[in-house]
């Protein structure tokens, strides 16, 4: 006898209803179900079948039907795997939209410095007081699993660690409750003292497994800042005479390569500020040697979930201010209309 869709529909049905009760479930109760639209004779049969199949027992004589060992296995696999497919979903899609931003961004680094001929960089989207959304804890051997950690924004991290003793999929499953349960929605400033310790307790002879998981989710919550930076048209600068001497060109080229300087300047200057939309930077106020004689403006993007990152465009202080300021807005625009389509 083969356990299909209807029956697996049945079963699932008849143990959340005496997980939710605690109480022998008959097929009148089962039929109230909505989306199964069978009668309570047919119901009957299946849960006969089921029955004999071992997944159900009936513990009194006309009383209903409550899950056995191995309709509570079935059903503790199902969700195992359901949650393991949710996370394949998801990592295949932001695989596809982390292609798809990192082309986009590219592509508006080169159009900026070819419509505004002045130098032009482009941060990527960083997460900004990342919230966790969901952790997975999978066996990959005996004694290594794999920890999927999705932050806001459906960022997805994948790390490794090796535990003392192996894991029963029973363990596991409890393990991943406990971690959903206390953690998601919560930034690494919030996971305190009383969540670690309260976490510890309930995970009673596996709270070493929770100290590991928790070090793995600050590793890569502090993974998610380092920024990565596309710039073009650095060679833009020849253009203008009072940025092109030997010594000045090369300072500056040299910064717009430095991804580090560049990286360190846009958190220190552009993700700090109080102001979110458009800023000038002229002469010193951008506090790097090399840009002295240049002006800088910036924008930020927001691609939404946390997601920000940062857009300028580097030229010489006699810059088409007008012209930069509106190219900027219309890119913000367009870019909002663009992920916005996407998400939907």
């Amino acid at each position: 006898m083969e356990l299909d869709d209807r029956k697996i529909k049945i079963l699932k049905a008849i143990i959340k209803t005496y997980l939710e009760t605690g109480e022998p479930v008959g097929s009148r109760t089962i039929s109230k179900y909505t989306d199964l639209k069978l009668s309570s004779a047919t119901i009957r049969n299946e849960m006969s079948d089921l029955e004999e199949m071992g997944y159900i027992i009936q513990p009194h004589t006309s009383a209903g039907r409550i899950p056995s060992d191995k309709g509570y296995r079935f059903y503790v696999d199902q969700i195992m795997q359901d949650k393991e497919n949710e996370v394949t979903e998801i990592k295949e899609l932001m695989i596809q939209r982390v292609d798809r931003v990192e082309l986009v961004l590219k592509g508006l680094a080169q159009m900026l410095a070819a419509n505004t001929n002045y130098a032009a960089m482009i941060s990527g989207p960083q997460v900004h007081h990342s919230k966790l959304k969901f952790i997975q804890l999978s066996e990959v051997e005996p004694l290594k699993l794999l920890v999927v950690i999705v932050l806001e924004g459906n960022l997805i991290k994948n790390r490794f660690i090796t535990v003392q003793e192996a894991l029963s999929r029973e363990e596991l499953l409890n393990l991943n409750i406990l971690l959903n349960s206390n953690l998601n929605g919560l930034t690494i400033e919030e996971i305190n003292l009383g969540v670690i310790s309260q976490m510890k307790d309930q995970a009673g002879n596996h709270r070493d497994v929770i100290d590991l998981v928790l070090n793995e989710v600050a590793e890569t919550i502090r993974a998610t800042e380092d920024l990565e930076v596309y710039t073009s048209g650095a060679t833009n600068i020849f253009k203008y005479p009072e940025l092109s001497d030997g010594e000045k060109a090369s300072g500056l080229i040299n910064t717009l390569e430095r991804k580090d300087v560049l990286q360190e300047w846009i958190s220190d200057n552009v993700d700090n500020s109080e102001n979110t939309g458009i800023q000038v930077y002229i002469g010193d106020e951008t506090k790097m040697q090399a840009m002295r004689d240049c002006s800088v403006v910036t924008a930020n993007y927001e691609l939404g979930e946390g997601l920000r990152g940062t857009i300028g465009i580097i030229g010489p202080k006699r810059m088409d201010y007008e012209r930069v300021l509106s190219t900027l807005r219309q890119l913000m625009k367009q870019l909002d209309v663009t992920f916005k389509k996407e998400e939907r």
